[in-house]
């Protein structure tokens, strides 16, 4: 059991002697007690809010509670002093052996510590990246593709069973436009030529390949033919090599998912009308008529009768159509049963979206909710879309894909994991710039470079003590001071960083943590650079050296713990 769980546990104990003696009544809810580092590190190690949280409840005032809680608290070995700050807070300040034994207790776990039990039973659905199958991925899917996967990774860490899914969208308008820009260049592939891609068209070269294996697959045989001879023949070989192409540029990023699910299968098995069926049986979808849209009303509007889904009930601006007036789904209305689908299979869903799909995320959280009774958690999380800039400069679309940068351009120019890592270093709903010179930058300002180099400098500080003949088999680690326990603190902190990421789906909070612990390390290194004796590498002094690069192991297995979350490999040295 880690610091933080381990007094959790403590303070749990605690409010049940309370409990026992009487200055707690018995049944109140503790579900939002909390242990955590103080904001003022002056203050102490830690501080738990109990007695404000459990005051009102139990009928009793604050401080008093603070203080017969903090007594309890002095009790404990672990537990150096305890003061009870404000109107009730309580601060404890543990004892430098407790720091000592948490560093034997990372190094002791290795890539387990931090990983943690809280989903345990849980089976999580991320549904992330689902672009469209008509062409190469390129950097406005790239961050969503990152930021569902270290999700998924941070939550598999957090003890959740997850199925990483990708939904394709196969049943549109959009995938019979590839397949007439894919008969195009199968015309140009039998020596047609096609002149300027017409407007409407997909223009990238990367269906050329595509027309010519239809080509040599057909022969001229659909040159001449009429449209509804060969489009569904087309429309599914297209999706099909689009599907490699994708799957091969997520692999860039060490992206791999568990399900494809077809939009087109979806509806083949008929699943929209079963979903209709459902919520019409509970009443949830009726047959009624849009009003008229706001402002001007176009001239071609006339009122339609339409299968509506009560999505006002649910908190949605208005019901929502599930069919258009020829009889075809919506979007929305397919939508809702490939949700309804995916909800069959796990306790909680997660979708990972592009911001300008904020519009539609109340409907899909309205149904649902509906479909599942409220009793399957839902999120959905924006992600903004990436700047791509070359030294402030905004980067030249690629001729390959025809209007946009691709995905594997970029990770093929600066690498996998300072993509991975860049596409982590702001929340996702903020706005990211992408600078090809920035991002592999040697420098503090660059997180991608600062947290692999305090991992680089601890691999070289092992290959120099192994150098100069110097083995740890074990170390004294009471020969480690303040200072140096004072990054102890900010490392054991790792496992309520992992949990607190995974309850708020944020990834982002574990490049965020990395960078500090990389600070902190890097701060107690460069004090060797004015003082020789707060050296790491110590060879006349062989018991602290030892000690030392204990605390320099510690640090380094936590860096790739968080990294590894994070799909990022902890470099060895800096080329």
């Amino acid at each position: 059991m880690t610091l933080y769980a381990r007094f959790a546990a403590h303070i749990d104990a605690a409010l049940d002697a309370l409990v026992a003696s009487g200055d707690l009544p018995a049944g109140v809810e503790r579900r939002n007690v909390t242990v955590e580092p103080p904001r003022d590190a002056t203050h102490g190690d830690l501080a738990t809010n109990a007695a404000m949280v459990l005051a009102k409840p139990a009928g009793t005032n604050p401080r008093a509670l603070a203080e017969k809680l903090a007594a309890e608290l002095e009790k404990l070995g672990e537990v150096q002093a305890v003061s009870v700050a404000g109107p009730g807070f309580i601060n404890m300040t543990l004892t430098d052996a407790t720091w000592r034994d948490e560093l034997q207790a990372i190094l002791d776990a290795g890539s387990d510590y931090g990983r943690s039990a809280i989903g345990e039973g849980t089976t999580v659905n991320v549904e992330y990246v689902s672009a469209n199958p008509t062409g190469p991925m390129h950097m406005g899917h790239c961050r969503g593709a990152v930021v569902g996967d270290a999700l998924a990774s941070l939550l598999e860490y957090a003890g959740h069973k997850v199925v990483r899914e990708y939904y394709v969208n196969d049943a549109g308008g959009q995938v019979d436009t590839l397949a007439r820009s894919a008969h195009l260049r199968y015309r140009e592939a039998l020596g047609e030529d096609i002149g300027e891609i017409p407007e409407g068209l997909y223009p990238g070269d990367y269906l050329k390949p595509v027309g010519d294996a239809l080509a040599h697959r057909h022969g001229d045989k659909f040159v001449g033919a009429p449209e509804s001879e060969w489009l569904v023949e087309f429309r599914k070989a297209a999706v099909a090599d689009m599907l490699v192409m994708i799957k091969a540029d997520l692999a860039l990023l060490g992206i791999h998912h568990d399900l494809f699910s077809s939009e087109a299968e979806l509806q083949a098995a008929g699943k929209p009308a079963d979903a209709e069926a459902w919520l019409r049986a509970r009443d949830l979808v009726y047959d009624g008529v849009l009003e008229a849209p706001k402002g001007e009303t176009p001239e071609d509007w006339e009122p339609v009768e339409l299968p509506l889904f009560r999505a006002t009930q649910f908190g949605d601006d208005q019901d929502r159509p599930i069919k258009k007036s020829d009889g075809s789904w919506t979007y929305f209305g397919a939508d809702l049963a490939y949700h309804f689908q995916k909800a069959q299979s796990a306790d909680q869903l997660i979708d990972i979206w592009g911001a300008d799909h904020a519009g539609t995320v109340k409907r899909i959280v309205a149904a649902v909710a509906a479909l599942t009774g409220g009793e399957t958690k839902f999120d959905v999380k924006l992600v903004q879309m990436v700047r791509l800039l070359r030294a402030g400069e905004p980067v030249k679309m690629s001729k390959r894909a025809g209007n946009f940068v691709t995905l594997a351009d970029v990770v093929q120019e600066v690498g996998k994991d300072v993509v991975r890592f860049t596409m982590l270093t702001r929340k996702a709903d903020a706005q990211m710039d992408f600078d090809f010179a920035k991002v592999v930058e040697a420098s503090k300002d660059n997180p991608v470079f600062y947290v692999n180099y305090a991992h680089a400098r601890i691999a070289s500080l092992h290959r120099k003590a192994a150098e100069a003949g110097i083995d740890c088999p074990d170390a004294e680690l009471s020969l480690l001071d303040t200072e140096e326990l004072g990054v102890v603190k900010l490392a054991a902190q790792f496992p309520r960083i992992v949990e607190s990421a995974a309850l708020a789906r944020e990834p982002h909070r574990i490049a965020f943590y990395l960078y500090d612990l990389a600070a902190a390390f890097h701060a107690l290194w460069n004090q060797g650079n004015d003082n020789p004796e707060r050296r790491f590498l110590l060879p006349d002094q062989v018991r602290l050296t030892c000690a030392r690069l204990y605390l320099a192991r510690g640090i380094g297995q936590i860096v790739r713990n968080g990294l590894g979350i994070m799909g990022v490999e902890a470099v060895q040295e800096m080329k």
